[in-house]
């Protein structure tokens, strides 16, 4: 006869919880990306009634990040560690909504740039804090519920479908917001569309967070993980000194450079996806949009099933270097390929879109194998918040390169230059990537007590 958890913790138990945890990350990738295939608008401002420029976007962007790297992301962390996924992270989803409305009325408000543009870059930092430590708790919650089973697999169809909310926004953003010609003006209202439509997700995955957050406590009490009188065991209890732990891990230190260095090669890169793309491989902005866009498609077909074969046949070391080479290929060839051909720009995306599924399907599930489970949030929030110093200043000097360069609109020569110069940036992450992957798979083989490239699945865990 099973206990109690089998039955709580039932194959059909996982899924649901899954499903609830999903949506508010789609609504979090939706918004986070809601002008990426716009970034082009920016160049011009004279067209916008917003009145924003490229470095002004950049400014922005980066506004995602200045908490986490302040330290909030890592206090939220040990919180989450000390006050579990529920209470913290129902707080943070609601400061995740709460910053996307700030944004979204900024965006309305019809204030003097300047005033709009600090206003939106409060709100974009309350809802990154809110959905880096939303996006922790998922993750810690995936691990918890999924431990022994395909966790690998689970956290690539998280991935997966909260990358489809970025290739929803590509697409769907410049379908809101019209294309104009020369003389016409982006209004307030067409400009805000896309953050109305994130807003609208991110209420619908709040809902589905109290969903979870009542099948988390069932989980629980039914695991023991509590006492009678509803206080956490002694052992699996957070303290201090777990800090210190963490960052003397080298194995973690690894991981977490690679993680920043990675993603910022991707996500900063995405938020000037078609103002590198369009002048480099002579693309229309609709033919860009849909290049752009392959990148989480890409990931949407390919993490779920490299996430599967993490599970099985382990490896995730070598999945990592793959992945952190492709990567950096694709940054070389949109950089140095010939100019204004669109094959090598289907290309580069091509490989970006294949490592960006890669490194994510082996990395995350490897943490739970060198932390403890009490310390996962601390750990995945100390990730996150070395990842947020890159994407903190990488938007913003990618911002400048842009405002610096292109001093006349419509100058393809200076777009082109502009656009090379943003890729070297890009480039030098990629290299740092690969070289941080080469040291990971070292020190696996050096400590193969850790099991880091061994299989996630447990054959003997029994299933419902």
């Amino acid at each position: 006869m099973r206990n109690r958890e089998n039955i709580v913790r039932s194959s059909t138990a996982c899924w649901i919880a899954l499903a609830c945890l999903v949506v508010p990350m789609f609504a979090s990738y939706f918004f986070d990306d809601m002008f990426s295939t716009l970034s082009h608008i920016f160049q011009n401002p004279d067209m916008l009634e917003l009145g924003w420029d490229s470095a002004d976007y950049g400014f922005y962007a980066g506004g995602y990040s200045f908490l986490c790297v302040c330290g909030g992301l890592v206090i939220c962390g040990v919180l989450l560690d000390m006050f579990g996924v529920r209470l913290v992270g129902s707080i943070f989803v609601g400061l995740m909504i709460a910053g996307a409305l700030t944004v979204f009325f900024a965006l309305v408000s019809g204030l003097a740039p300047e005033l709009s543009l600090t206003i939106a870059y409060v709100g974009c930092m309350l809802f990154g804090l809110g959905s880096e430590i939303a996006g922790v708790a998922v993750t810690r919650s995936i691990a918890k519920w999924f431990k022994g089973r395909n966790v690998a697999l689970a956290m690539g169809l998280q991935l997966s479908i909260a990358r489809l909310g970025t290739a929803a926004a590509f697409i769907f953003a410049p379908v809101l917001v019209a294309q104009k010609t020369a003389g016409e003006v982006y209004t307030l209202a067409e400009t805000a569309r896309p953050a109305m439509v994130g807003l609208a997700l991110l209420l619908a995955g709040g809902i589905l967070w109290g969903i979870f957050v009542a099948m988390d406590a069932a989980f629980d009490r039914s695991a023991g993980i509590r006492t009678s009188k509803g206080e956490i065991k002694d052992e699996d209890k957070f303290r201090f000194s777990d800090i210190l732990k963490v960052l003397s891990n080298p194995r973690f230190l690894m991981i977490a450079f690679l993680c920043v260095f990675f993603y910022c090669c991707i996500i900063s890169f995405k938020k000037f996806g078609t103002s590198i793309v369009i002048p480099r491989f002579g693309m229309d902005v609709d033919s860009a949009k849909w290049m752009i866009t392959m990148i989480p498609f890409f990931t949407v077909i390919f993490t779920p099933v490299f996430g599967a074969l993490v599970d099985k046949a382990g490896k995730a070391t070598a999945w990592m270097l793959t992945g952190a080479v492709l990567v950096l290929a694709a940054h070389l060839v949109m950089a140095f390929a010939p100019q204004g051909t669109a094959f090598y720009g289907y290309l580069a995306i091509s490989m970006l879109g294949v490592g960006y599924s890669l490194v994510p399907s082996a990395m995350w599930p490897t943490v739970p194998k060198i932390i403890p489970d009490k310390n996962l949030g601390t750990a995945y929030s100390l990730v996150y918040w070395i990842q947020n110093m890159g994407m903190l200043t990488v938007p913003v000097f990618v911002g400048r390169i842009f405002r610096n360069e292109i001093t006349e609109a419509g100058n393809l020569v200076q777009e082109i230059t502009a656009a090379t110069r943003a890729e070297y940036i890009f480039v030098g992450l990629g290299i740092a990537a690969v070289a941080v992957a080469v040291f990971l798979i070292f020190s696996s083989r050096k400590h193969p007590e850790l099991e880091i490239d061994l299989p996630n699945r447990k054959q003997d865990v029994q299933t419902a």
